[in-house]
């Protein structure tokens, strides 16, 4: 804890000092905004996943959605049994998804285990496909901070280019939110100017009223995105959840000026549930975050589940799964 409040003085203490006061003048403590924090109608929110859900998209835009997709994916593997001959056949995949058609774009990045960030940026090289690592005592966070803060700058230093850290849900859910507060501040400290995701792990926060809190709680700390989860918890994403926090940082902007991207991870697997959440969060945030510096979605099976629908467009038939490489 005296190594959290070192970086009391920190350029990251005194953007997330600012942005406490800018989404909310009165609070004048975390404490304070946390406890302005408004409730989530449950209700309403998924009644209008349900309706947001039943929309149909023409042909063209289909086509253009599952690009967009494509290009918002962060394409993972988080195995123990990883090795570095999956990763560079991963990032092969990540550059080229469908061997000899160069229409197909890049996926956003390859996300991985630290030890394995070395290696997976050698493999992608300058391709534009950037690196991910998880970091912080992934998937748990319960972990000692110098660990955690080790681990990050470590990760940065062998190439990676964002940061996918994990919030300690346990002191969350206790109520010791300046904790968790503190933490990201220092692991946003030493990312410098590596972007840093925040993982809320949304399947244990047991609430809405909670996932509201906590993203509210990591974008004021300074995350550039929040993401909804590790993939190792059930439930993982889910539309209702994800709207939830598109709702938070619809209303962080408004208030402070400042645009925080959106992941959701785990158990989006076909080219229907991605449409989807691009439905959702058009009509929640608009144009501006239909872009993968603002959205992406945490995936290990959901490419290929895009490349066939993609065929399907194309040519009016399915191919076959062994048509393409596996995740």
């Amino acid at each position: 804890m005296a190594a959290v409040r070192a970086a009391a003085d920190s350029a990251a203490r005194q953007q997330a000092t600012e942005l406490i006061r800018s989404f909310d003048a009165r609070a004048g403590s975390l404490g304070n905004l946390l406890g302005r924090v408004t409730s989530v109608d449950q209700v309403g929110v998924e009644e209008r996943v349900d309706a947001l859900k039943r929309r149909s998209i023409k042909t063209t835009a289909k086509l253009w959605a599952l690009d967009l997709a494509i290009r918002m994916i962060d394409l993972t593997t988080l195995e123990g049994k990883d090795t570095p001959g999956k990763i560079r056949a991963l990032c092969a995949k990540a550059i080229q998804p469908l061997p000899g058609d160069p229409s197909i774009p890049h996926v956003a990045t390859i996300c991985v285990y630290p030890a394995l960030v070395a290696e997976a940026r050698a493999a992608l090289g300058a391709s534009g496909v950037r690196v991910a690592s998880v970091a912080t005592g992934f998937p748990s966070g319960q972990t000692f901070l110098d660990l955690k803060l080790a681990e990050t700058r470590q990760a940065i230093e062998v190439g990676a280019d964002e940061i996918d850290m994990v919030i300690d849900r346990g002191a969350f859910l206790a109520g010791d939110y300046a904790t968790v507060f503190d933490e990201i501040v220092a692991i946003k400290e030493a990312c410098g100017e590596t972007h840093l995701k925040v993982i809320l792990e949304t399947g244990e926060l047991e609430t809405y009223d909670n996932v509201r809190r906590a993203s509210v709680l990591a974008m004021a700390a300074g995350a550039d995105f929040i993401k909804t989860s590790t993939g190792k918890v059930t439930p993982a994403a889910t539309l209702p959840v994800t709207l939830v926090m598109l709702e938070a940082i619809r209303d962080f902007e408004r208030a402070t000026g400042r645009a925080v991207g959106m992941k959701p991870a785990g158990g989006i697997r076909t080219a229907k549930e991605a449409i989807q959440y691009l439905v959702v969060l058009y009509e929640t945030l608009g144009p501006r975050w239909m872009t993968p510096e603002r959205f992406r979605f945490g995936a290990s099976s959901l490419l290929n589940d895009v490349l066939m629908q993609i065929e399907k467009q194309r040519t009016g038939r399915y191919q076959g799964p062994d048509h393409f490489s596996l995740d």
